[in-house]
């Protein structure tokens, strides 16, 4: 959808006239809206494929955490003129689409810039307290299978033959058996609606705030799984862009900031500790596998759904250069 178009639908769903520039994004089409002295807004018009039912997951997510914990840096989902959540339109295209209007939060990606010791500390403080506004809540599509959920990782192993040959596949293919080892232990612990999806493109900071991370973003993963699993995604999440096997000896150095921060607010216990090492790990082959499958099927958007997937492979190489039960005490130490 072109950008004049997306402003019609904001003017005439949401009274908002405003410039619409273009977000990236993996699937469908998100602007951000400037309406001048109104302020800046999110529309997302969702990809026509997308069921109503996980769309009205993630706004009732958001209502819920907005009046569970409203100091959360959390977006705001708006209604419609009429008073409807999730309006539908037909595009130009002919297409029957969703749409929403978001807050916009100021400040920028964590994924541009960087962030001190006692600021990761902050980002888990953040999940802590999220899980715990997150507990009670519950809807009918909150169990849905979410591929990036690496709960599902072995369901995956059909996209292998996408990776490239060579070392590449050899460090994904361990990091699925040693996952899979796991898996009996992973099904057994304690399960919730989680973010899960704590990567540093949903993260919005502010280095001249006090509270630095000033907003959390996208809930489009959100669903009901593992609690360890959401921390792994997060602590994945922090491992260093640049990676030189001889003059780094652990790659959660940067991770344990963000785990000393969560555990300030929410427990683990020592067999979720245990497992989140090879979760992260995991998280990592679900990136391969499934980036590496989309570029080869969306070409034209290869290189945002690839964006993050050439640091991976350093980081799946050390995991695969060290023992099982090393992975294992990597956070219990």
């Amino acid at each position: 959808m072109g950008a004049a178009e997306a402003e019609e639908i904001a003017a005439r769903l949401y009274g908002a006239r405003g410039s619409a520039t273009r977000f990236e994004t993996e699937k469908d089409d998100t602007f951000l809206l400037n309406c001048a002295a109104r302020g800046k807004f999110v529309l997302k018009i969702a990809h026509p494929s997308e069921r109503m039912e996980e769309l009205d997951f993630q706004v009732a997510l958001m209502r819920h955490l907005e009046q569970r914990a409203p100091d959360l840096p959390i977006p705001r989902a708006l209604r419609d003129v009429d008073g409807a959540d999730l309006p539908i339109v037909t595009t130009s295209a002919g297409e029957r689409r969703v749409v929403r209007l978001i807050t916009f939060l100021p400040g920028t990606p964590l994924d541009r810039t960087s962030a001190t010791a006692p600021q990761r500390e902050r980002i888990g403080e953040i999940l802590a307290k999220l899980r715990h506004s997150m507990a009670d809540f519950s809807h009918p599509a909150d169990g849905r299978a979410v591929a990036w959920d690496v709960t599902h990782l072995l369901d995956l192993a059909d996209l292998l033959s996408f990776i490239p040959g060579g070392g590449k596949r050899a460090w994904t293919v361990r990091a699925l058996e040693r996952f899979a080892e796991v898996k009996p232990s992973l099904d057994l612990c304690r399960r919730q609606v989680l973010h899960n999806d704590f990567n540093t493109s949903n993260l919005v900071v502010d280095h001249a705030s006090p509270q630095f991370l000033t907003g959390v973003i996208d809930f489009g993963d959100a669903v009901r799984t593992a609690i360890a699993v959401d921390v792994s995604t997060a602590l994945m999440n922090q491992m260093p862009k640049t990676f030189d096997h001889g003059n780094r000896r652990d790659l959660f150095d940067e991770p344990r900031d963000v785990l000393r921060g969560y555990l300030r607010h929410a427990d683990l216990t020592d067999d979720e500790l245990r497992l989140i090492p090879f979760l992260s790990m995991g998280r990592l082959a679900v990136r391969a596998l499934l980036t590496c499958w989309r570029a080869e099927i969306f070409p034209e958007n290869s290189r945002y759904i690839l964006r993050n997937t050439e640091a991976g492979w350093a980081h799946l190489e050390w995991f695969h250069s060290i023992s099982t039960a090393q992975i294992s005490d990597l956070l219990t130490r």
